[in-house]
């Protein structure tokens, strides 16, 4: 079974988030939700560039991840959940909610840390938002994030898994929330009950900073609610809201080369 799990992985990821993408990609080409300001062109070269790279760096520093450490845990009986005499789709559930609140908790971290922020504010530099932009994330932010997550993993007990679901889902609910997709007013209101949707979290790329620190939440959105983050809606509306960040609007940050500087810039929000 353990092996099962672990051959399977990769397919299970890779197929997931091809549908996903492509999906996303032809919604948000038929209904979409803002006019693009920005070479599209231009900026899904670079984003799918990144996200190339940060596949290689994550294979190579992480030929393991996070589903490998898992086993490993439950192996040796580490963690939380591998001391407790739980139904094993119960310790799962658990495991999800530990995880996306850790995640959240991560988020969060990386918007108040200085040093954090340097790495992650490369992500808010996009001046537009898009299926795309659910994957760019600065290497060094991608590399000390799954180092956290196999930290987590190992701390709770989480099975193998729902680590595996997990990762499906947080890359599944990443392209989507960033998806420029035009959803009816009602659906959004009833899906945001349950899923972070693409309104939810535009608000939090937007330019103003008391918005840009809202809305931390990836998969399930209660944890905003809960500890006080969430804001419903941007103060210029959707379509007319700026993207970015105030001191990141020459174009030049949209390219692979500059956007891998951005933790080094002296520039500040």
């Amino acid at each position: 079974m353990n092996s099962m799990i672990i051959d399977h992985e990769v397919l299970l990821r890779l197929s997931f988030f091809l549908g996903i993408f492509v999906s996303m990609a032809a919604w948000e080409t038929l209904s979409p939700r803002r006019a693009l300001s920005q070479s599209k062109r231009v900026r899904w070269a670079n984003n799918l560039g990144l996200t190339l790279l940060n596949t290689f760096l994550l294979r190579l520093v992480f030929p393991v991840a996070a589903a490998g450490i898992a086993l490993h845990a439950a192996d040796r009986g580490w963690g939380l959940l591998n001391g407790l005499p739980l139904p094993g789709l119960l310790g799962g559930v658990l495991a999800l909610l530990f995880l996306d609140l850790a995640i959240y908790s991560q988020h969060l971290m990386f918007h108040k840390v200085p040093l954090l922020w340097r790495l992650h504010r490369m992500h808010h530099t996009d001046l537009d938002l898009d299926v795309t932009s659910g994957f760019r994330f600065h290497p060094l932010e991608i590399l000390l994030s799954m180092a956290i997550k196999m930290g987590i993993v190992v701390s709770i007990g989480a099975p193998a898994w729902s680590v595996i679901l997990f990762e499906v889902l947080l890359n599944g609910t990443s392209l989507f929330n960033h998806a420029n997709i035009a959803l009816p007013l009602q659906a959004d209101r009833l899906l945001r009950l349950a899923i972070v949707t693409p309104d939810m979290h535009r608000v939090h790329h937007s330019v103003i900073i008391r918005e840009t620190d809202s809305n931390f939440s990836f998969n399930f959105p209660w944890w905003d609610r809960l500890f006080g983050t969430y804001r419903a809606q941007p103060a210029a509306g959707h379509t007319k809201m700026a993207l970015g960040l105030a001191n990141y609007r020459d174009a030049k940050w949209l390219r692979l080369r500059w956007m891998l500087a951005v933790p080094f810039a002296h520039l500040e929000r």
